[in-house]
C-alpha cells in the first residue's frame, strides 16, 4: 500500500478538509495490513482499513477530530479486548486531517515521512530510510518508525490503455481506477463519448482516429479494445500487433477472432504475434453483461501485470507517457 495524493487531493476539492485513516502498525491476528487507509469527510468515506466495527469506530473518531479541528492522532486498538472482534491482535491507527493547502507541497520526493509522537527529531532510523528512499530510489514499505510514519507516495507503473467508452469500457474503468498501480489512458474518438467525471487517475484522451494513439504508449503497456466498430477494433489490433506491447485483448466472439485471424495475417502479422491477443476477453462462464465481462478482463490484467512484475521493475513512475484531457486532431 501507499500514500494516494492524487486522491487525497480530489477528495480535499469535492468535500473540503478530509481526515485520513491509515493503518500504522499491526500485532498478530488483523483484517488489513500496513498502509491500508481510509479517506473520511462528514456525510461519506471511501477506501477501507477492515474489520468491520474497527472501521465504524474509526469513522466516528475522524468525524469527531473533523468537528474539532486536532489535527491527528495515534491510537492502538486491541481488537478483542476493546472492540470484541474475533481476531485477536491489535491495530495501531493514525487519523490525519488534510486540506487543499496542506497537501499543496506534500512529498515532493515521493516519501510521505512526519513525525506523529512528541518529538519532531529525525532519529538515525528514520534518516538511513529516508536517504535510501531520495538518493537511492529505494520506495521503502510503509511503516511506524521510532515515532515517524513512513509511506510512499503512490506511484503508478503499469501502465494501461483502454480503447472505448462505451458500456464494456466504462465498466472496465469502473473495476480498475480504483488500483493504485495502474495508470490508466482511456480512449475514445470524442470527448462527448466519455462520462461527465472521469475517475480520479484515469485520463481521457479524445482522438478523432483513436489508431494514431497506439504508438504514443510506452512498450510495456497492455492495450484493451472495446470500441463500438468492428473495423475500428481491427485497424487498433493492427496498430498494437506493429509495436512492443506486453497484453492485448479484443472484445468479440469466436467467429470474429476468427476473421480478425486472417485479415491480421494478410497485413503482414505472424500467426505467433497475432496469438498474443485475446479474443474473446474475460470469463465467458461469467456472463456478458459488462460488469461481469469488465470482472473477467480485470483478473486476467491483473495476473498478467502480476507475471510482468519483474520485467516492469526500473519502468519510469510516469508509465512513460501522461497526457492531458484534451482532443486529439489525428
Amino acid at each position: 500500500m501507499s500514500f494516494d495524493i492524487t486522491q487525497l487531493t480530489d477528495a480535499t476539492r469535492r468535500h473540503g478538509t478530509i481526515a485520513r485513516v491509515v493503518v500504522a502498525e499491526t500485532a498478530g491476528s488483523v483484517p488489513r495490513e500496513v498502509g491500508a487507509s481510509m479517506l473520511v469527510w462528514p456525510d461519506g468515506q471511501i477506501g477501507t482499513i477492515g474489520g468491520g466495527e474497527l472501521e465504524f469506530r474509526a469513522a466516528e473518531v475522524a468525524r469527531e477530530m473533523l468537528t474539532t479541528g486536532r489535527n491527528s492522532q495515534v491510537a492502538r486498538i486491541p481488537l478483542g479486548p476493546a472492540l470484541g472482534q474475533c481476531c485477536g491482535g491489535a491495530v495501531t491507527l493514525l487519523t490525519e486531517l488534510f486540506s487543499a493547502d496542506s497537501i499543496a507541497d506534500l512529498a515532493p520526493d515521493g516519501v510521505f515521512a512526519r513525525p506523529v509522537s512528541t518529538s519532531h527529531d529525525t532519529n538515525l532510523a528514520v534518516q538511513r530510510v529516508l536517504d535510501r528512499a531520495r538518493g537511492r530510489g529505494e520506495r521503502p514499505i510503509p511503516q511506524l518508525l521510532q515515532g515517524w510514519m513512513i509511506e510512499p507516495v503512490a506511484q503508478p507503473t503499469i501502465p494501461v490503455w483502454i480503447y472505448g467508452a462505451g458500456h464494456v469500457g466504462r465498466a472496465l474503468i469502473d473495476v480498475l481506477s480504483p488500483l493504485p498501480d495502474l495508470a490508466i489512458t482511456w480512449v475514445d474518438t470524442s470527448l462527448d463519448r466519455f462520462p461527465e467525471q472521469v475517475p480520479t487517475g484515469v485520463t481521457a484522451l479524445p482522438a478523432a482516429n483513436p489508431v494514431n494513439t497506439v504508438t504514443m504508449a510506452p512498450d510495456h503497456a497492455h492495450h484493451l479494445v472495446l470500441t463500438y466498430s468492428h473495423s475500428l477494433d481491427l485497424d487498433l489490433c493492427h496498430a498494437i500487433l506493429s509495436r512492443p506491447f506486453v497484453s492485448a485483448g479484443v472484445i468479440g466472439s469466436a467467429t470474429k477472432w476468427v476473421r480478425f485471424r486472417k485479415r491480421l495475417g494478410n497485413l503482414g502479422h505472424s500467426l505467433d504475434n497475432i496469438n498474443k491477443i485475446q479474443c474473446p476477453i474475460g470469463d465467458p462462464g461469467l456472463g456478458k453483461a459488462p460488469q461481469a465481462i469488465a470482472v473477467g478482463v480485470a483478473a486476467a490484467l491483473l495476473k498478467s501485470a502480476a507475471n510482468n512484475n519483474v520485467t516492469n521493475r526500473g519502468i519510469p513512475s510516469d508509465g512513460g507517457y501522461a497526457p492531458s484531457r484534451r482532443a486529439i486532431d489525428t
